[in-house]
Formats: C-alpha cells, structure tokens, sequence
C-alpha cells in the first residue's frame, strides 16, 4: 500500500505539471508497461505520419487511474485503455462476457460522464493470464485456475499494485475460485513479475495474455474457466475537444481499428521484452507492414 501511495502521488505530481500552449500538438499518455509503451508510440508514429501535427511522448503514466486523471486535466490527449478496465475500474459497472456489451457500455459511459471519445477496438483482447512456470503444470498436470486453487495454500504469489485494488483483480478472483497462499501476495513492478516467477521468488502471478515473455520463458496460462475476467479489448480514449480542433487525428486514430492481432501485439512485446530492441523501430516495422 505503501508504494501505490508514493506511485499514485508522484503521477498526480506529473498532472500539476502545466503542458503549456499547445493548439498544433498532441500529447500521447501511456501506462508503466511495455505493451503500453509500444501502443503509445504506435499512436504517435500515425498522427506524425499522416497529420501534421506535432506530436508529445508522456508515457509511463503509472496506471490506469493516473492516465484517466490526465486525460480529465488536459495533460495528455490520448491513451491506450482496455474495455474491461474502463469498465470495472473507471465506471465501476458489473463485468460483462460480450465483448461488444462491454464496448458500448464504456463508449457511453465516457462519453456521458467524462466527455470522452472511445474509439474502435484495435483488434486485440489483452485479457489478465494467471501465469505459473511449465514445470510445474506439466508435474501436477495443471489446465485451469480451478485445477490450480488445489494447491495454492502451498504456493507464493506475485501481483502489480493495481491488480491488487481494482474491482476485477485479486479479491474477485480469490472469491471466485477460493484461491488461498502460503502467505500474502506479493505487490510488484509489473516488469519484475515474470523474473520472480522464472527464479521461483514467487509460484503464480497476473500477467498479460499478450506478454511476449510467457511463451519465451516456458510458462503456462491457466484456463480462466469460471470466466471470471470480462474482455478487455485495447482502444483508444481520446478528448473529444482534440477531435473537434483536429477531425484529422479522428481519421489517423480510425485507420488502426482492427489492425492489431493478438499474436502482434505478443510478437511485438517480445521484440521490446527479450529481444531489448527499440520501441520505436519496432512500431515503424510493424505499420510498414500493415500499409500504415
């Protein structure tokens, strides 16, 4: 609790930063992570591409509530969110298993409360992966998070800060499958998750179903078989007085719907993960190939 206190004061000090004059730019936010930045900079690299607007990084933004606070104080302009965050933790509505439900519900909802445009799915569902190594999967013949609830009393697990206070994160899920560990979670980088988990710091932990580092290190996903988890499909959250000044960034932003597969997203986290390439050069890479 101590250090999503000291996170959530050092964003909320990022948003008092004043951004100054900026009619003919841009501001892109991104979350602490690395399919967040790479989601940033694709934004980036096509507004730069096709308007010609000048464009301003502010990734990093913490999590999910830090860059909902900047998009209300005009310090960013545009993020990457997911539908079933805006819905849970935003909005604060019951989950849903329809994508398109849960799509709509947050379209309107923004827009209605906080004067925010949603725009159209990218193209992919980065639900939560509870992860734990392929040895032990494949030793106790694991599938599904009911299967693994047997013998979590004698395991350790590892979660980010956020998963552990949002209303689809670890609660829900405890309650959900009965999990119990041999101790208390964990709260941890979100970067230094699947390290603790690779040198057995830690048993079981929340990732990302896009993380390229899963299949990489051998790791498992286990089946969310009480489909607990709604859909969190990525889309863009942009002010709706940037789209009123720049119908341009409106076309830019649409020419991506769609455009991102799940098995893109995780080719590209692994290149930025385990490959250490650069984010930049990866997105260029990949909007070439998509005729971007």
């Amino acid at each position: 609790m101590k250090r999503f206190a000291v996170l959530l004061c050092c964003g909320l000090a990022l948003l008092t930063t004043s951004c100054g004059s900026r009619r003919n730019r841009i501001v892109i936010g991104s979350k602490n992570f690395t399919e967040q930045l790479i989601l940033g900079e694709l934004l980036a690299q096509q507004l730069e591409h096709t308007t010609g607007l000048t464009i301003e990084r502010r990734f990093y933004l913490a999590g999910t509530y830090i860059c909902q606070q900047a998009l209300l104080a005009d310090r960013i302009d545009m993020y990457v969110e997911y539908t079933g965050t805006a819905l849970t933790a935003i909005l604060k509505e019951k989950p849903s298993r329809n994508h398109q439900d849960v799509y709509e519900r947050v379209k309107q909802g923004y827009a209605r409360q906080f004067g925010l445009t949603v725009g159209e799915p990218l193209g992919f569902d980065n639900t939560f992966a509870i992860v734990i190594r392929g040895e032990d999967a494949r030793r106790l013949n694991l599938h599904t998070i009911s299967q693994a609830a047997k013998y979590t009393p004698q395991w350790r697990a590892g979660f980010g800060y956020e998963f552990m206070e949002r209303p689809d994160g670890y609660e829900g899920l405890a309650r959900t499958y009965a999990l119990r560990f041999a101790a208390p979670p964990r709260i941890m980088d979100l970067g230094l998750l699947y390290r603790a988990l690779k040198t057995k710091e830690v048993d079981i932990v929340a990732g990302s179903a896009t993380d390229g580092l899963i299949s990489a290190l051998g790791f498992v996903v286990l089946e969310d078989d009480h489909h607990y988890f709604p859909p969190y499909d990525a889309v863009p959250i942009i002010r709706e007085q940037v789209l009123r000044e720049h119908p341009e960034v409106r076309t830019a932003v649409a020419a991506l719907a769609g455009k991102i597969t799940e098995e893109d997203m995780r080719r590209m986290n692994y290149a930025v993960d385990s490959e250490h390439r650069d984010a930049t050069r990866v997105v260029a890479e990949f909007l070439r190939e998509k005729g971007l």
